[in-house]
Parts: structure tokens; C-alpha cells; sequence
């Protein structure tokens, strides 16, 4: 079976790194268990696993932003996956920016180099 070929950690997790089809930006990296992984590959729709809840993370299930899946891709040794998503509203990042590597290091100091496109309340309400 395919997932066989997909080598989880001692934690049952692989990590994934979701690029832009379009452009190939690197999105976000996130992990997956294989429940996350069957599910992405059955709806086209990206499934993650969300290590501080323990849980499934369905992305996109509260701020609208889902990544349909174009491709999955794995490495050579089948330790790491890369989603090739469309990224719904353009937006990957909890705190409404286009990727989640927003911050880049000038002058020994982290800049953020990316604009919010959308307030994180305005995404997920006041919380």
C-alpha cells in the first residue's frame, strides 16, 4: 500500500511542508499522522496533525483558508512530504500573512518582511 512507503517517527508523525503550486513558496511546515495523510489524500484537501491538541487539524475548518491538494510528493527516504496546495484567500498563516516565514534576519535582528493581509480577529473573532 502506498502510505507503507511514508517512514513516521517514533511519535507516529511525518513532517510536510506546504508549497504554492503556483510559485513554489514554502506555505508552512506542519506534520501529519497517517489518518491526516489517508484523509488529505482521499478529500484533496490538506489534513494535518496538530501536536499541541493531539488532534486532527482540518486546515482552513475555522478561518476558511484551505489548501487543496495539486500533487503530494515524498523524499528519497520517505521521511518528509511536501502538499503542492492552492492556498484558499492566500492567506497560510494564523496571523494572516500569505506563509508563515514572514520574518527574515537583518542586522542580527529578526525583520518582518511579509504584510498582514487580514487581521488575525477579523480571520478567527476575538479570542
Amino acid at each position: 500500500m502506498w502510505i507503507d512507503a511514508v517512514k513516521f517517527d517514533k511519535q507516529g508523525l511525518v513532517p510536510v511542508i506546504a508549497q504554492d503550486a503556483d510559485n513554489g513558496r514554502v506555505l508552512m511546515v506542519a506534520y501529519m499522522n497517517a489518518d491526516a495523510l489517508r484523509e488529505t489524500a482521499d478529500t484533496g484537501r490538506a489534513v494535518y496533525y496538530s501536536r499541541s491538541r493531539s488532534s486532527l487539524w482540518r486546515k482552513g475548518e475555522e478561518s476558511g483558508h484551505i489548501q487543496e491538494i495539486v500533487d503530494i510528493q515524498i523524499d528519497c527516504d520517505g521521511d518528509v512530504l511536501i502538499l503542492q496546495v492552492k492556498q484558499a484567500g492566500g492567506i497560510a498563516c494564523h496571523t494572516g500573512r500569505n506563509s508563515c516565514f514572514y520574518r527574515s534576519l537583518r542586522d542580527g535582528k529578526w525583520l518582518e518582511t511579509e504584510p498582514i493581509l487580514k487581521s488575525p480577529d477579523d480571520i478567527y473573532g476575538d479570542k
